[in-house]
């Protein structure tokens, strides 16, 4: 056996002799092919240490798949046993999203309540040495498979990060990663939703939560602030139904493929869980992918009014193709459009209106000067009446919420859109 027909019997692939007469490019190819067989064999004799044809068939794989793009790679058994594991909502390691650009590992988003999220990781980190070894020169999946270990084990990271000077090391001890997708709470008289990744329990957490807050406000249910900030995404599917529960009609999301002709819509089908109400979507550059693909809908259907910063711009479709005995191949296979047609590649999903997430102090003006501050000054009924022991009730509001600017800014559009339809009324 010669070495095109070594290299293509380990890659599994049949060996056919070239025909006698052959096209243009098929002749490239096999040319290619051969080239591809002459550097297998120099390698795997000459290399000054010895590598197994495994490993080199799996390297070769995998460089050809990465050079194409950031989010096509070769999985093997173990990699893609931790896949089908995470996409459950369960999983092992830091809690932090992460993507490739030039050459080192960037964070997308660390995950809500996990290692990485208290360790003060944040999304836009450049992760440029793991364990005080650099990243450079690794691929995304090597890069992650030395992040992740054994649960309670130590791993320090050094981070770069835009704004500051000087890289700095983090130390995060490893931990079970649980995901609870979807978390919900009382906000005065608004519903506050919040989903940090989609698993396959985001629907059905997304109905019970709803179903409790109706439950808690009733009638008096202002609106929903939609939290999707950091939401690095997940599966196509959740996406569609978590903006189908918002939509009556219409397009949500269409995916179009190389070929003209592979294209695949989804719509939404009759039956609004929010029962019409408005809705407010928070979005940064931590949201990419499926959470994009929400904001991106309710956007363009003119369902809510999407506030923050500008979304991260994962507008495309991997495919996992699962290869006998070896795994499988996360391939990119097509590209996401958004209702009005418009690509999210890339350029991600503007806000309608841009808040920048802020620190809020209030200014020292001294002491106020009103008519009530007058010597002599007239008193209103009101004031005699809460000086004689009536108390104005407090306002409400949690502790983090009041830490959050963008949230507050969501919740105060909430309310100026109902005082607004009120009195169009």
């Amino acid at each position: 056996m010669n070495r095109l027909a070594l290299c293509l019997a380990l890659l599994g692939l049949a060996f056919i002799p070239p025909p006698a007469v052959s096209q243009s490019g098929s002749s490239d190819t096999y040319r290619q092919l051969q080239l591809f067989g002459d550097v297998f064999e120099r390698v795997r004799s000459d290399y000054v240490e010895e590598v197994t044809d495994e490993s080199l068939i799996e390297k070769a794989i995998n460089g050809m798949l990465t050079s194409l793009d950031p989010h096509s790679g070769y999985l093997n058994t173990k990699s893609y046993r931790d896949m089908q594991v995470q996409t459950k909502g369960e999983f092992g390691g830091l809690g932090i999203e992460v993507t490739m650009e030039n050459g080192v590992v960037k964070v997308v988003s660390p995950i809500d309540d996990t290692p990485a999220f208290r360790a003060g990781v944040r999304s836009g980190d450049f992760i440029t040495q793991i364990d005080g070894k650099q990243v450079l020169g690794l691929t995304l999946t090597e890069a992650v498979e030395k992040m992740r270990g054994a649960v309670n084990t130590s791993i320090a990271l050094t981070i770069s990060r835009p704004g500051h000077e000087r890289p700095f090391d983090i130390s995060i001890t490893r931990a079970v990663i649980k995901i609870n997708s979807v978390t919900s709470r009382v906000e005065g008289d608004a519903a506050y939703v919040r989903i940090t990744n989609f698993n396959e329990q985001t629907e059905t957490g997304l109905k019970k939560a709803m179903n409790q807050l109706k439950k808690d406000l009733g009638n008096d249910m202002r609106g929903i602030v939609l939290d999707l900030r950091n939401n690095p995404g997940g599966l196509l599917e959740q996406a569609v139904a978590v903006a189908d529960a918002f939509l009556n009609q219409g397009e949500i999301v269409s995916t179009r493929g190389r070929s003209a002709d592979d294209i695949q819509r989804f719509s939404a089908r009759d039956g609004d869980m929010s029962d019409g109400k408005p809705i407010v979507v928070l979005i940064n550059g931590g949201s990419a992918s499926a959470s994009e693909i929400v904001a991106g809908a309710l956007q363009d259907h003119r369902r809510a009014l999407v506030l923050g910063t500008k979304s991260f711009g994962k507008g495309s479709v991997q495919t996992i193709i699962p290869l006998a005995g070896h795994g499988a191949m996360k391939l990119t296979t097509s590209r996401y459009y958004t209702p009005s047609g418009q690509s999210i590649q890339a350029t991600g999903i503007e806000p309608d209106i841009k808040i920048l997430q802020s620190h809020v102090e209030p200014i020292d003006a001294g002491p106020e000067r009103t008519e009530a501050s007058l010597r002599n000054a007239l008193q209103s009924e009101k004031i005699r009446e809460t000086q004689s022991g009536d108390t104005a009730p407090s306002g409400g509001g949690t502790a983090d919420t009041a830490q959050d600017y963008q949230l507050l800014r969501a919740l105060d559009l909430l309310r100026g859109i109902t005082l607004y339809e009120r009195r169009s009324n």
